[in-house]
Parts: structure tokens; C-alpha cells; sequence
């Protein structure tokens, strides 16, 4: 991964940023997510979080996505790579993001290699080991009884976060859901040039949508099918679910009943 955690000098690399900081990491790291995302553009507030979460955390990648019928929309990432994670999940409707979705708790994984992670995953943990993750940390966000998406933290060597740590995440997922409540995201609260701010991930998710519609009339199935269709087709060709559904969208891939 490009972004590696900023651990102190000599400290077990385990430990972040908040090595030492006599469990009060968590007020400094309010402050710094509160300035991060000061006069920031509502649409910039997902990406900058991300990063933030990798500035204060142990974490090589962050990405946040939000929950939604058929497939997660994904919000922002710290990355590339963290963004192809968020979309290697959705593609295949499974990995620690979905289990966080389901329990509506924290999914912590210390290490994909582990036996029971493999039982658990075993197609993303395969995919997620080649393309280099060794531990996830998926938060949810929302409350104990609604869960609106997930803060999902990603790490290229095996380990687990200290309780310290934990909070500072939960902090991050906190500031994030409280931006997803607040901030506009509709016609009606368009942003200074009319702008929705979730505009353009409306686009994507659309385009999944109109997808799966043109399958179900291609195969004569219900949406379900014609879904997991589309997923197995990416995953079949190492793609993900959004670059095949504009692939059929635009009629460069027609699914025929074989």
C-alpha cells in the first residue's frame, strides 16, 4: 500500500500515533479531525476523513461506504488501493464490511491468514492477501439499532488495535456518520452551482441499477439473480462490479442464457 503509518520513533509499529499517550490519544485526535474537516466542501468530508483515520491509526488505507439495496456506495478512500478494497467487497457481497453491516459492531480482523478468517471469507480473504492486506478493521456507522454504512480500515501486516485506538476509530466513524446525517444530499440542498454532493456517486449507483434491469430482461431472472450475476461476472475477469455494469450499460457485454 502507498500511505504507512506514522509510528513513533523506536515504538513497536503496532502502536501508532498513540503510543504513550496515557489513554487520552483520543481528545488530541478529536481536535485534529475537527480541523481536518473545518471549511471543507460537504463532498470532501468522506476522503478527508479517510486519510485522517490513516494519519491517527496504525491503518495503511481507509475507505467508507454506504449502506444501500444491492451494493454499498462507496463515500471516499485514502487511496486507490483503498478504494479498490471497498469495491472488491462490494463486487463479491462479503468480507468483514458486510459481517459489520449485519451486527451492527466493530469487525475487527487481526489477521486474513487466521483459519477462521478463511472459513469466514474465504474468497475475499484470498483476494484481499494477494492484493496485500493482512488485517481489517470494519466500524460501523450509525447506532446500536441502525446502521447507515462502515468506516473500513485496512493494514498490510497482521495485528489488532490497542483499546485506545478503537476509540480513535470509533471517534472517526462518529464525525462521519454526524456528516452523513447533517450534510446535504438531495436536489432540493444543492451545493453553491446546484451541485448535490452525492451527485456523482448517485451516477454509479444508477448504473448498477440499469445494469442489473438489463440483465434481469437479458436471462429472464429477478433482481437477486441478475445481481449475482454481475458480481460473478467481475469477479470471473478480476473486475469489479461497476466496471461491468457500465460495460453493459453501454452494450459492450450482453449476459446470455446458457
Amino acid at each position: 500500500m502507498v500511505v504507512r503509518p506514522r509510528d513513533d520513533p523506536g515504538g513497536d509499529p503496532g502502536q501508532g500515533r498513540f503510543r504513550g499517550c496515557d489513554g487520552h490519544g483520543h481528545e488530541w485526535a478529536a481536535d485534529a479531525i475537527a480541523a481536518r474537516v473545518r471549511g471543507a466542501e460537504p463532498g470532501e468530508v468522506p476522503g478527508r476523513l479517510c486519510t485522517m483515520a490513516v494519519e491517527l491509526l496504525p491503518v495503511d488505507g481507509a475507505s467508507v461506504s454506504l449502506r444501500s439495496e444491492g451494493m454499498p456506495v462507496q463515500l471516499g478512500a485514502s487511496s486507490e488501493h483503498a478504494a479498490y478494497l471497498a469495491q472488491l467487497q462490494a463486487t463479491l457481497g462479503d468480507g468483514p464490511c458486510r459481517w459489520a453491516l449485519q451486527t451492527r459492531a466493530p469487525v475487527l480482523v487481526r489477521d486474513l491468514t487466521a483459519e477462521s478468517c478463511v472459513h469466514r471469507w474465504p474468497v475475499f480473504a484470498q483476494q484481499a492477501l494477494v492484493a496485500g492486506v493482512r488485517a481489517v478493521y470494519a466500524i460501523p456507522l450509525g447506532s446500536d439499532s441502525v446502521c447507515v454504512g462502515t468506516l473500513d480500515l485496512y493494514r498490510d501486516t497482521p495485528g489488532g488495535l490497542t483499546d485506545d485506538q478503537l476509540r480513535v476509530a470509533r471517534l472517526v466513524a462518529g464525525v462521519m456518520t454526524a456528516a452523513l446525517m447533517e450534510l446535504p444530499h438531495g436536489e432540493e440542498y444543492g451545493l453553491q452551482g446546484g451541485e448535490p454532493w452525492l451527485s456523482g456517486l448517485a451516477v454509479d449507483q444508477d448504473t448498477i441499477y440499469q445494469a442489473v434491469g438489463m440483465i434481469m430482461a437479458q436471462l429472464g431472472v429477478g433482481a437477486d439473480e441478475a445481481l449475482a450475476r454481475l458480481r460473478g461476472d467481475a469477479f470471473a475477469h478480476d473486475r469489479t462490479a461497476l466496471d461491468v455494469a457500465r460495460d453493459v450499460v453501454a452494450h459492450r457485454r450482453r449476459f446470455d442464457v446458457s
